[in-house]
């Protein structure tokens, strides 16, 4: 079976692991944490999924990024005094953490700088991927906002298929990937109905297949970005 396209990482779990003060089962649709929570601590994902999100005040969604198998969250709190969450990280499907304590990784990171090094390496390809995403959720509308994010999900959660689809092999409902798009239900709905009746995409089971992806790129002028920064990691 064809294996998921998924971009690399430079940090490797292996050099943070034995930093680890614990490590936690994550149960489905509780939060890892919220956002204004004290934060002490980062989280090292050794299996299953977490949604990192910005909540508005009317309770409105914006979904930023997925980690899984060997990403890093709630790293945006490091060397700062008395840090909060500035987001929330949502438990998408169960999986084991290991726990890191905040004060532990910055000893870590003025000691070894091989690591350190590598640790800069991760946070300026997340930083370049948050700044895509928001390019295109900005300049493209809601239409272009959809696109992108579907080109990013064949990026990380795409397998190739004998016909030269894709599948994206991560189940949302429509309120899920609206909620990456910044738009409503309403809106992601039209919007994925235009495209299953273009043979753009087909919906099963919660998964989407793309059978067009140059349509899509196309769409929103796609700058053939390398994958590590047009991904929804």
């Amino acid at each position: 079976m064809a294996q998921p396209m998924k971009p690399t990482h430079s940090i490797e779990i292996k050099e943070l692991l034995h930093l680890a003060d614990r490590t936690i089962k994550t149960v489905k649709g509780q939060y890892l944490f919220q956002e204004g929570e004290k934060a002490e601590e980062l989280y090292l994902i050794i299996s299953g999924k977490i949604q990192i999100s910005k909540i508005t005040k009317d309770g409105r969604e914006l979904a930023l990024r997925i980690c899984s198998d060997n990403d890093l969250c709630g790293e945006l709190t490091l060397f700062t005094h008395s840090p909060r969450y500035l987001l929330s990280a949502l438990v998408l499907e169960e999986g084991e953490i290991a726990v890191i304590k905040s004060e532990v990784i910055e000893r870590e990171l003025f000691q070894n700088s091989a690591l350190a090094f590598e640790f800069m390496k991760w946070m300026s390809d997340h930083f370049r991927r948050t700044q895509t995403k928001f390019r295109d959720l900005v300049l493209n509308g809601k239409k272009g906002a959809l696109y992108s994010t579907i080109i990013r999900m064949t990026n990380s959660y795409g397998i190739k298929k004998s016909d030269g689809s894709i599948l994206i092999n991560l189940p949302l409902t429509n309120q899920e990937l609206g909620n990456f798009c910044g738009t409503s239900r309403e809106s992601t709905n039209r919007l994925l109905n235009e495209l299953k009746r273009e043979g753009i995409i087909s919906i099963k089971k919660g998964k989407i297949t793309v059978h067009d992806l140059k349509f899509l790129k196309d769409e929103i002028g796609c700058e053939n970005c390398p994958i590590v920064y047009c991904s929804i990691e």
